[in-house]
């Protein structure tokens, strides 16, 4: 399955007779309710708001909305672990950060207490529609895990590929990006995708397709590959691009925001439900972008 933009795979994905149900930390942000309440109303999501009760209803009330067709629940001094709480006992679907420091909402999805740990670890994935390119393809991690050693590459890649494939992707392509396309043993990078690619042939990895040591212009140009003589499914199609580090991640994601005039949509994976995730100074399109990418992910709901 191919998607050509971020629309389509709401629109084939994300609408139905069920909708999710979403919590946000730290609900008292302008932008952020922008994104929760067009959400709410295309019938994405039932939405619970935990922070302030008084500045979440006057920002509603900027809004056009109702407040009473909101539940809204006191933050107190840390909205984060309330936020939790309601995953822990499945009673939201999205977990979405609003006003509140992501280290305090990963502190507490952490929380040993109440931990609503899924995978081995959390990871972020930003999922992009650049003009440039022939369908939507997925960036991580650039925001999570600093410099993942072999067995956190795997676990990230496992986490990307789950979403993937609940997406409707059978076995998306992975380029497991390097400086280069050949192993050098100098560069732990190279080893570490070789070494991917290996259990992905070998059925340790499943539901997807690796290459690696590959970079980034044999990754996306299919003419490259034809003059380097690199012959590989990966090459000119990638669905996944695995960052070799998170310094790597997050240069390119700002890139391809800044000038690769690009829509993006991005969530944190690896817990028992998607986290929203984004910068306080994102669009709210791109937050609402966000909210309806981890509607089609989760795979709970409840009927309307």
């Amino acid at each position: 399955m191919i998607f050509k933009s971020l629309d389509e795979i709401i629109h084939s994905t994300g609408k139905s007779s069920n909708k999710k149900r979403l919590v946000v930390a730290g609900a008292d942000e302008a932008h952020t309710l922008e994104a929760v309440c067009n959400a709410k109303k295309e019938g994405l999501v039932a939405v619970h708001l935990v922070g302030n009760i008084e500045r979440i209803k006057e920002i509603l009330s900027d809004l056009g909305e109702d407040s009473a067709e909101y539940e809204i629940l006191d933050g107190g001094e840390n909205p984060s672990e309330v936020a939790v709480r309601l995953v822990r006992e499945k009673r939201v679907d999205i977990l979405m950060k609003g006003n509140v420091q992501t280290a305090a909402l990963i502190k507490s999805v952490l929380n040993k207490d109440q931990s609503i740990m899924k995978g081995e670890l959390l990871s972020h994935v930003l999922f992009v529609q650049a003009p440039a390119y022939h369908k939507v393809f997925a960036v991580t991690d650039s925001a999570i895990v600093p410099n993942p050693d072999l067995a956190q590459k795997k676990a990230i890649l496992n986490n990307v590929v789950d979403a993937m494939n609940s997406l409707g992707y059978k076995e998306p392509k992975v380029a497991a990006l390097t400086a280069v396309e050949v192993v050098n043993p100098k560069m732990q990078e190279t080893l570490d995708a070789a070494e991917l690619k290996r259990l992905c042939e070998a059925g340790d990895i499943k539901n997807c397709i690796v290459e690696g040591p590959i970079s980034l212009d044999l990754a996306f140009d299919k003419e490259a590959g034809e003059i380097k003589g690199f012959s590989s499914p990966v090459v000119g199609d990638p669905d996944i691009l695995l960052m070799p580090n998170l310094l790597a991640g997050n240069i390119a994601v700002k890139t391809i925001k800044l000038f690769g005039q690009s829509t993006v949509a991005g969530l944190v994976l690896g817990a028992t439900v998607p986290i929203v995730l984004t910068s306080r100074s994102t669009s709210a399109k791109s937050k609402y972008m966000s909210i309806a990418l981890s509607a089609a992910i989760s795979p709970s709901s409840i009927e309307n």
